[in-house]
């Protein structure tokens, strides 16, 4: 998602504005209550219910649904341990990155829509790298099959990978429409049932999704350019003195 900002930026789309500067303190505010807000309910869903088990929120269209992934966001994946590996490198160097980044647009006074997409957007990839960092280490599996009924433990005696090899914790699920079936006539999947809303995410995710989605569709009032000022100074080293006429 950084490089997403970063190649809208190389065209000139970001642009210092003339609005109040957006203080410092505020943008950290926002990024700890997501971090917090992402943290504690990852920790509670896997400390409270087995692997792939539901909760009935009494709402059809919403449940808590507590899975875990090795890759991306909305539960994709990418090459297996050592593609784990990299793909967490990756999140600790666009972090570290973000950081700089945050402080530099802050500074120079960008749009303060940008500025608040941006915070969204490092907000979510450092909630996920924190889960793969360092989950792995602070809990015990969370196992399925014959383990199904057991609830991991937060800080046991051995957890259960590595440093960098943890998995993202997700739980937030959507089924806003479940087994629904395309009608016959439709081309290649007529006749096929499907759900609506399927991924299961987290706030971490769903942070970054807010953020990208709301620079897609506000772009132009977020980076419109600004208008040179018109009006120039001319230095002269000519003495001026109630003899001379302008004209």
């Amino acid at each position: 998602m950084t490089s997403f900002i970063l190649s809208l930026s190389a065209f000139g789309l970001y642009l210092p504005t003339k609005q109040p500067p957006v203080k410092l303190k505020k943008i950290v505010l926002i990024i700890g209550l997501i971090i917090v807000a992402d943290q504690t309910l990852k920790i509670w869903i896997k400390t409270h219910y087995p692997y792939g088990d539901t909760e009935i929120t009494g709402l059809n269209w919403f449940k808590l649904f507590f899975i875990e992934n090795k890759g991306m966001a909305w539960g994709w994946e990418f090459g297996g341990d050592w593609g784990k590996m990299i793909l967490t490198l990756f999140r600790l160097v666009a972090v570290i990155f973000g950081t700089w980044y945050l402080g530099k647009i802050i500074k120079k006074n960008y749009s303060r829509g940008f500025i608040v997409c941006a915070a969204l957007i490092y907000a979510g990839a450092l909630g996920n790298l924190l889960d793969s960092m360092f989950y792995g280490m602070i809990f015990d599996e969370s196992p399925t099959g014959d383990g199904y009924h057991y609830v991991a433990t937060i800080f046991p005696a051995h957890g259960y990978a590595g440093f960098l090899h943890g998995r993202v914790v997700d739980m937030l699920y959507f089924p806003v429409i479940r087994d629904a079936q395309f009608p016959s006539w439709f081309p290649f999947i007529g006749g096929d049932h499907f759900d609506f809303f399927s991924p299961i995410f987290n706030i971490a995710d769903a942070s970054i999704s807010v953020g990208v989605i709301t620079l897609l569709i506000f772009q132009k009032r977020f980076f419109k350019k600004q208008t040179p000022d018109t009006h120039s100074t001319i230095e002269t080293s000519a003495e001026i003195s109630d003899k001379v006429q302008v004209l």
